[in-house]
């Protein structure tokens, strides 16, 4: 509606809006988790629901300023076997700090609210922080092997703090996010991983499998989602510029197996192993998706690459 703009004014514009949208639903938000801490467990339900509204409308108006200030495509199959009211383990590989907007623009409304395990230091993120601290996502702590062999104590504290999470998820439906690779894809990381993915970093199947122990049968399905820039990958300034015109997007429901469920991962040598293997082939699976879409919308990367002699 705005692309007339220059790419600066559309930009600014559009960051105000993020703000003034952040700084209203996080006021609200902030009242219901005070209401939230009385000891009423009819009105701690009550007060999470409208919470889960008022983060529904927050990404509901930034999809509007994303309308406003640039005209993008969005290519996006598998939505119609989703349920608002369902419970689901979702993953999607990394490559941009827009891939999580572009998630919630899409998925907002049509399935759970999404809940990302969070380092515990992100608790102190000005003003989001603690917006995610209200709407009970997980915050963990996780500790490195030097670490732990030092205070061998210290040893499935991850496990405890996951099933901790978890508990809140058992009244509410909710789809629990993790982006396996753990961080963005880039050449630099791809190549320092020596990854044996053409498009994706290793993945890291701890945290969902700790997930399945955690929430047992009430995670049935895992919707696994790839998501393709044809025009590269985009900044979040490409993003707030209205410069981001082309989203392609695949939702795909997978079962996961029963046999996964309940499972001691970290003690169980023979089920992680087998997990691990459940994970990869999902990660080939996924390679291969996005060699397709790279085929099918090539990048500029694709191009130069194509034209070299």
């Amino acid at each position: 509606m705005l692309s007339f703009l220059p790419a600066f004014l559309r930009g600014t514009l559009a960051t105000l809006l993020l703000a003034l949208n952040t700084i209203c639903c996080a006021s609200l938000l902030f009242v219901l988790a005070l209401m939230k801490l009385l000891p009423i467990r009819s009105l701690q339900k009550l007060c999470t629901l409208i919470m889960i509204e008022v983060a529904e409308l927050w990404m509901y108006c930034n999809s509007g300023w994303i309308a406003l200030v640039g005209k993008t495509k969005w290519e996006v199959e598998g939505l119609e076997q989703l349920d608002y009211k369902g419970w689901y383990l979702v993953t999607s590989n990394h490559q941009s700090w827009v891939d999580i907007v572009a998630l919630q623009h899409v998925l907002n409304r049509r399935m759970p609210m999404l809940k990302f395990f969070l380092k515990q230091e992100l608790i102190w993120v000005p003003v989001i922080g603690l917006c995610w601290w209200a709407l009970d996502f997980p915050f963990m702590k996780r500790y490195s092997k030097a670490f732990l062999a030092k205070y061998p104590e210290k040893a499935g504290q991850d496990l405890a703090t996951t099933r901790k999470a978890c508990e809140k998820f058992k009244t509410t439906p909710v789809a629990v996010f993790n982006f396996l690779e753990g961080t963005r894809l880039t050449q630099a990381k791809h190549a320092q991983q020596k990854s044996p993915f053409n498009y994706l970093l290793k993945p890291k199947s701890g945290g969902i499998a700790f997930v399945l122990d955690a929430m047992g049968t009430q995670l049935r399905s895992l919707l696994d989602i790839t998501i393709h820039y044809p025009n590269g990958n985009p900044t979040f300034w490409d993003l707030l510029s209205g410069k981001l015109t082309h989203v392609v997007m695949h939702c795909e429901l997978k079962p996961i197996p029963a046999e996964f469920l309940g499972k001691d991962y970290q003690n169980d040598a023979a089920f992680r192993s087998e997990f691990q293997a459940w994970v990869n082939g999902l990660w080939l699976e996924k390679d291969a998706h996005l060699a397709r879409l790279h085929a099918q919308y090539p990048t500029p990367t694709d191009r130069a690459k194509s034209n070299k002699p």
